[in-house]
């Protein structure tokens, strides 16, 4: 704290203070240094996302055996194939082999599969019918959960009424506290 001219200032600093934040409640604020750095990071993650989207196209052209045991059951014990070493799941990996082999892009492998197996096959519910409701029922509940918290966060934080001002001292209380911050500062 600087120091001051007058030492009665610092007791009506406080009163000066919340002055100004009253007179600054209508206008927008800078964002501190520290949500700025929020802002550069997810300005850089959607960046990032709109790079890896051919990433993403051309694995679907060019699958791997990888990447589809891990999106593919075994219809014997209910995990992935790459989790599974039963007989059924050793058959479904040599058929994904073959097909990726003759150059079946991830759709066209997925489509036989479910042919043959069913949509239980599917790590992934599908996205159509009853089976959209999974993928979108968690992102609607989600956002709808982050509005009502912030709205309540809004709501609360603008219930409170502003501290009322500091009574006046007493005259001789006053200048006795100037008295001695006058002391104090020689």
């Amino acid at each position: 704290m600087g120091r001051t001219a007058d030492p009665a200032d610092l007791l009506r600093g406080a009163e000066r203070q919340g002055r100004r934040r009253a007179d600054r409640r209508g206008r927008p604020a800078a964002l501190p240094p520290a949500d700025r750095g929020v802002v550069r990071l997810l300005v850089l993650a959607c960046l990032a996302a709109l790079l890896a989207a051919p990433v993403a196209l051309a694995s679907d052209r060019h699958p791997t055996q990888a990447e589809l045991e891990g999106e593919v059951m075994c219809p014997v014990c209910g995990t992935t194939l790459d989790q599974s070493d039963s007989p059924a799941a050793q058959q479904i990996k040599r058929v994904i082999a073959r097909r990726i082999a003759a150059g079946d892009t991830k759709k066209e492998i997925e489509d036989r599969l479910v042919a043959n197996y069913g949509d239980s096959i599917l790590a992934a519910p599908p996205h159509h019918g009853f089976g959209l409701l999974a993928w979108w029922l968690p992102i609607v509940g989600i956002t709808t959960a982050a509005i009502l918290v912030g709205t309540g966060a809004w709501r609360w934080s603008r219930v409170r009424e502003p501290a009322a001002p500091a009574a006046p001292l007493d005259p001789t209380v006053e200048r006795r506290v100037d008295d001695e911050l006058r002391r104090y500062e020689a």
